[in-house]
């Protein structure tokens, strides 16, 4: 008897939490369904250039789910660069070389892959003379992923604590007491998002160095912008947990907000291939500030890029940071004692 009263109570108290019912089977759906999405997606179709190539070669290329197209010799980088070809293959000379836009080692495979098996096709020698753009032939797997693993952790501590750490001022009455002075809710925010800010960029700074000077994860541009996107990144999070803490009434509820907010991001930020992922979902990543952290990171870590071509990335982060802090101003109007 004492345990059916334990068994009901506790059905009880889920029956009650009507939130954490539905989330304990809309989360597992929604992720199982975006992990079909993404691994069921469309099929990598490499994109290459080329010089001098057998139209036979070609034949077999494409039929190989490659899209070919001659370009000329002069504007090799810029196909690469600007383009977004996976390669640009040059047969015109005794000498074969394969140019590698080089960032992802499984891409590289697959154009090496693809050139060797197409060109045995057509009875040609395919010892070939490969220039990486980006990284090298010793570039490893993890110096393609670290740079999203960076932004990813960076952006889920800081949107778990901050919201939490909000979340407190909340369930303590410190915020309603705040609220309850003369100062506005614009300050209130401004104030928190800037002191926890500070913290913010300690944790930054403290995690890129470890990742570049310790575990040693390819570094190719300059380190000072690694600190400006991963802070802008954070203050993102930062600004992102503190207006979602808005919305819960306890830890508990906090820590159900990441399977359907930050859990997502991480498809969409790169670790997987986005030229895979289905079009149902290919909508989602540009409005994620995740999706502009990575990108901005790979750029400058893998690429070597500077500010013109990440500067993008940065104004989507702050945007993101704006709006949320906006949200927020907004949202703390029921907290506020008339």
């Amino acid at each position: 008897m004492r345990i059916n009263a334990v068994i009901i109570r506790i059905l009880r108290q889920f029956i009650r939490d009507k939130r954490t019912m539905a989330l304990m089977i809309v989360a597992p759906i929604l992720i199982l369904t975006m992990l079909s999405l993404v691994f069921n997606g469309e099929d990598l179709e490499l994109k290459v250039g080329e010089l001098g190539l057998p139209d036979r070669v070609v034949q077999k290329m494409e039929e190989n789910n490659a899209k070919v197209i001659e370009v000329e010799e002069s504007e090799i980088p810029r196909y690469i660069k600007e383009e977004d070809f996976d390669a640009v293959i040059d047969f015109r000379s005794s000498e074969k070389t394969v140019y590698i836009e080089g960032s992802d080692p499984s891409i590289n495979r697959a154009i090496l892959e693809l050139v060797k098996t197409s060109a045995a096709v057509g009875s040609i020698e395919t010892d070939l003379a490969v220039e990486y753009t980006y990284g090298s032939s010793d570039m490893t797997a993890f110096d393609h992923f670290g740079p999203v693993l960076v932004g990813f952790f960076i952006f889920f501590f800081v949107f778990l604590i901050a919201g939490v750490s909000f979340l407190r001022e909340r369930t303590q009455g410190t915020l309603e007491r705040l609220l309850a002075s003369p100062i506005k809710r614009s300050e209130l925010v401004s104030g928190y998002v800037l002191g926890f800010g500070l913290f913010t960029l300690l944790q930054s700074a403290i995690i890129a160095l470890y990742s570049v000077y310790v575990i040693d994860l390819k570094m190719e541009g300059s380190f000072l912008y690694i600190l400006l996107i991963t802070l802008l990144l954070a203050l993102s999070a930062l600004t992102l947990g503190t207006l979602l803490s808005a919305f819960a009434k306890n830890e508990l509820q906090m820590i159900q907000f990441i399977p359907l907010v930050v859990v997502p991001q991480i498809f969409f930020s790169g670790l997987f291939n986005l030229d895979t992922i289905s079009v149902y979902l290919s909508w989602i990543g540009p409005l994620t500030p995740l999706y502009y952290g990575a990108d901005a990171l790979r750029n400058v870590m893998i690429k070597g890029q500077g500010f013109t071509d990440i500067w993008l990335d940065l104004v989507a982060l702050i945007g993101f940071s704006l709006v949320f802090i906006t949200l927020n101003i907004q949202a703390l109007k029921k907290h506020r004692r008339t």
